[in-house]
């Protein structure tokens, strides 16, 4: 498998990162920030598509405070993991096996999963699959789809430009799934692992990947999944922006299915759009350490 690997000096002089880690998996090295005690209870945190780690960064230094260990990796593809050069690379599964990988090489247990966007997809298929490793779950502004169901032409849309578009800028395509204006230094942060279009083919293919058909190679393992799922009676959250068109709902049926939900103090956060660790990330980290908190 071939590979690009974004230059460190391409991050150099942006706010908010933390020591940057390395391992190895499947032959690909994975960055991740790994802050707080190491004998805490663990806080995981998956980004989305086209995002990076630098997304929680808002949200890591609240969970050390309050005694935790903050784990968040970048996806194979995005930030400073490396980035499989060809399209066709890229599969839902490798990256399930991927964070499975990761997960196993470092021994996380304990874990308190907090997932948005391709985070859940790939982070809740592995709650299901490793229910062993996972004390809570927080879903914000996710979905785990099995393809039983029409995506509807926006989301089409979306995924035919990402595809096909002659460039696709990452930091536009954050900003616009936000309520609040980024900063121009936001946006350099956001754009970094990405020198040119060379780097974004895991960005640009995840759209696809997502079960948009009954017959997909996803659709089968998401349905088993979610059959776990209708069993989990460990502590589940959902806490979902009110301004995020593409997940809005998703809240409600988490809460009708998964039983761990029931009693939680579910909450919907105002001012925050589909990236809801840019928009209100304090919030949403308070929002997580009270859940852990009344569910030890």
């Amino acid at each position: 498998m071939g590979i690009v690997r974004t230059s460190d000096e391409r991050f150099e002089n942006i706010d908010g990162l933390f020591v940057p880690h390395y391992l190895e998996v499947d032959e690909l090295r994975v960055h991740y920030a790994d802050e707080g005690p190491r004998d805490g209870e663990t806080v995981l945190m998956l980004h989305g598509e086209p995002s990076w780690s630098y997304l929680y960064r808002k949200m890591i230094p609240i969970f050390t405070a309050a005694g935790y260990r903050a784990v968040a990796p970048d996806l194979p593809g995005f930030g400073r993991s490396d980035k499989p050069a060809r399209r066709e690379d890229y599969t839902y599964q490798r990256h399930v096996d991927w964070m499975r990988g990761f997960i196993e090489a470092l021994d996380l247990t304990n874990i308190t999963l907090v997932c948005q966007d391709w985070g859940g997809l790939i982070g809740l298929r592995l709650a299901a699959e490793q229910g062993e490793r996972f004390s809570r779950i927080v879903a914000a502004n996710t979905f785990l789809p099995t393809g039983d169901f029409n995506p509807g032409p926006a989301f089409m849309k979306w995924r035919d430009f990402a595809l096909n578009a002659p460039s696709f800028d990452i930091g536009t395509v954050i900003q616009k799934g936000t309520v609040t204006d980024l900063s121009p230094e936001v946006l350099a942060a956001d754009n970094a692992p990405f020198p040119d279009e060379r780097y974004k083919e895991g960005a640009r293919s995840f759209p696809a990947l997502v079960p948009v058909s009954p017959d997909d190679p996803a659709a089968e393992p998401n349905r088993r999944a979610w059959k776990e799922l209708e069993k989990w009676e460990k502590p589940f959250l959902t806490a979902f922006g009110d301004s995020d068109p593409i997940t809005r709902g998703g809240d409600l049926y988490f809460q009708a299915k998964v039983p761990g939900c029931g009693g939680q103090e579910h909450v919907t956060i105002e001012g925050a759009g589909h990236f809801i660790q840019e928009d209100r990330g304090v919030e949403l980290a308070d929002v997580v350490v009270r859940f852990m908190k009344k569910n030890p």
